[in-house]
């Protein structure tokens, strides 16, 4: 029934999209590799697109594809070398191309995504950008998801549970920061969750709320281990083909940019808060939720750190200030969160 739901829903909304399409002047592909009724393609791509359309009096439209060209980890070469002209993905599903990344996926970066999202953005911008690593393509924003837990089909009474079990991580500071808790890491984008915990693959994930209540993980989890601000967080980027950006005509692209940067990074962040919201909701009916303590909060701080110092160092190898890149997100954080 989901499988019918989505076809109808991706053939309707293409179908809504190609006859607006039909009377604009620039019309934008977009590779969506999540299915429709995902919160970040249904509560965010949609209505980036729907408001590109309106503010542009319908001259520029985009068609979000009814099926993915290629994997996540392709998202970025198919905007890079025109095949689409607009995607989104996560950056740390391909390994060692965005190093700068590894800056917002640190642990304990807190719970408000809104502030780690506008906060990433604007490092991105004052520092991050500097790398080059983006060479090619328009960055319309660069965002993060909600503070990542630790779920399992194992009991989690405390930290040291943690130890042995695998799990799926799917960037390399999770991968590191699995390891530092004695698990055993297993590499695999969000979307292949089912198949590894189903599969006995996987023990555990790496994962918000949002994300395992919308793949059905509920029936193959059954403990939550939880800490304030985080275990990590994971990088996602929204980038569009350059040339076809510089083809809108310029007072449309005048019109687009306020949609995009910090303000698109802030609904991407609004986005799923709403959605770990609903997802923790559900899940706390049937999980065991180990809160983390104060005292185990540190410990993890004080093995984490290895981690945290050598993503620092692997920024400023790609040309910026790691340090001060660290330090201002943590500073944007935090004045966010205040507000």
């Amino acid at each position: 029934m989901d499988k019918i739901l989505s076809f109808i829903g991706g053939a309707v909304l293409s179908t809504v999209i190609s006859t607006t399409a039909a009377h604009a002047q620039t019309v934008l592909t977009l590779n969506s590799w999540l299915p429709p009724s995902h919160p970040q393609v249904s509560d965010f791509i949609l209505p980036l697109a729907e408001d590109i359309a309106k503010v542009t009096e319908g001259r520029v439209t985009v068609n979000v594809l009814p099926a993915p060209l290629g994997p996540p980890p392709a998202t970025y070469d198919l905007v890079k070398n025109g095949v689409v002209d607009i995607g989104y993905t996560v950056q740390g599903y391909s390994p060692g191309r965005f190093k700068t990344s590894a800056i917002a996926e640190m642990p304990f970066l807190g719970d408000d995504a809104v502030a780690t999202s506008v906060a990433y953005h604007r490092v991105h911008e004052a520092m991050l950008a500097d790398a080059g690593e983006y060479a090619g393509v328009k960055v319309l924003a660069v965002h993060t998801h909600g503070p990542g837990h630790i779920f399992s089909s194992s009991k989690i009474n405390t930290v040291e549970d943690i130890a042995g079990q695998k799990v799926r991580t799917g960037s390399v500071v999770a991968h590191d920061l699995a390891q530092l808790m004695g698990a055993v890491p297993v590499e695999g984008p969000a979307s292949k969750s089912y198949e590894l915990l189903s599969q006995k693959v996987a023990d555990g994930i790496f994962l918000p709320w949002e994300t395992v209540n919308f793949f059905r993980l509920n029936d193959l989890v059954s403990n939550a281990f939880v800490a304030e601000g985080g275990i990590y967080n994971t990088a996602f980027m929204v980038v569009m083909n350059e040339a076809k950006w510089n083809a809108i005509p310029e007072a449309d692209r005048a019109l687009i940019e306020p949609l995009l940067g910090e303000a698109l990074a802030a609904r991407a962040g609004q986005m799923w808060n709403k959605a770990d919201a609903a997802g923790r909701a559900v899940l706390e009916e049937t999980l065991g939720i180990h809160q983390a303590t104060p005292a185990e909060v540190e410990g993890l701080k004080a093995k984490f750190a290895p981690v945290i110092q050598a993503n620092i160092d692997l920024a400023t190898e790609a040309g910026v200030d790691g340090q001060a890149a660290y330090d201002m997100l943590l500073s944007e954080i935090k004045k966010l969160s205040a507000e």
